[in-house]
């Protein structure tokens, strides 16, 4: 099969595109003849070897795809070949197949395109996980929203508004707070040209938000941390503007919380959530409440590029390889 092979730990530049052998599944695996695969930031971390789990080699990066299962193993459930199916993986999702656990392939609702399914499982669930378990988010409450354009971040504006919550979308162009706002946010701020504290201040007439979903952190995480309300929740799901340190008096003094979130810890110790998390989510897609954003797509023969614009912050949404066995 055609894949993007990593036979090193190396910069996403290095990849190149060549044959592996199609993967046999275990007991518990399915394997997907892959349409389309959704880009992360992570999988540049994987390639360089930061990633908290690292592959043997040769792999393909790649953490959810969308296709139609061609072989099970023999203990999988109701799953079978032939159903269309979008899945989370350990990586492999770009190369022609791709395999994965049973137990996180789920059946694609009737109607949803390729596209829209390699789109949804990380980002809509990564940030579903966060918000109702962590952030704990009510309905009536305010969200601020930061990296609001991210893959993540519409994710997030739309789960909030499926919650009942207002949500303050803050993003760095207009462009991208054009996207947030095109997903449902009532409020839009920009965090460059403005003061971010001071923006909260001015839509929430001084009361602050009640929750905060942070996949920037770096130096946005200080005046976030600010704008929470007595209660306020932090919700810490991703670094890519640096890690920040948090000041633990600030925490006390308004009875604030800052809350990491990572999706793999809900798979390995919490399934029974994450599957009412996946539950809701697709009925919320069926109520039409959540539209995946996809901005851009590439060929298999282009995966590369397509991480590097990803993870240089060139584009917003999400970005898709389309992939033809």
């Amino acid at each position: 099969m055609q894949a993007v092979i990593c036979d090193r730990w190396c910069e996403v530049s290095e990849l190149r595109i060549g044959e592996l052998d199609i993967p046999h599944p275990a007991n518990d695996e399915v394997i997907i003849r892959v349409r389309a695969t959704a880009i992360n930031y992570a999988d540049s971390i994987m390639v360089r070897g930061q990633y908290q789990t690292k592959p043997p080699f040769p792999f393909s990066p790649g953490l959810e795809t969308a296709g139609e299962i061609v072989e099970c193993g023999k203990d999988v459930g109701d799953l079978q070949p032939g159903q269309r199916v979008m899945a989370i993986l350990a990586h492999g999702g770009l190369a022609e197949y791709a395999v994965a656990k049973s137990a996180e392939v789920y059946r694609m609702p009737e109607g949803m395109s390729w596209d829209h399914a390699a789109a949804f499982p990380i980002a809509y669930l990564s940030s579903h996980v966060a918000i109702r378990w962590q952030g704990r988010l009510e309905k009536g409450e305010t969200m601020l929203v930061l990296g609001a354009a991210g893959g993540v971040g519409l994710t997030a504006i739309e789960i909030g508004k499926a919650m009942g919550a207002k949500v303050i979308a803050g993003a760095s162009t207009q462009e991208k707070l054009d996207a947030a706002l095109s997903r449902g946010a009532d409020e839009t701020l920009n965090y460059v040209e403005n003061d971010l504290r001071e923006e909260v201040d001015r839509i929430t007439e001084g009361e602050g938000v009640n929750v905060v979903f942070d996949p920037v952190g770096g130096d946005l995480f200080d005046p976030a941390l600010s704008s929470l309300t007595w209660g306020g929740r932090i919700l810490l799901v991703g670094f890519v503007g640096g890690v920040p340190k948090i000041p633990a008096n600030r925490l006390l003094v308004k009875h604030r919380a800052a809350l990491g979130s990572s999706l793999r810890y809900f798979r390995w110790y919490a399934p029974d959530k994450l599957q009412r998390s996946v539950e809701e989510l697709l009925r919320w897609y069926g109520e039409r409440k959540l539209t995946p954003l996809v901005t851009e797509k590439y060929p298999l023969s282009e995966a590369p590029q397509a991480i590097t614009r990803l993870t240089a912050r060139q584009a917003f949404g999400r970005v898709l390889v389309e992939v033809s066995a």
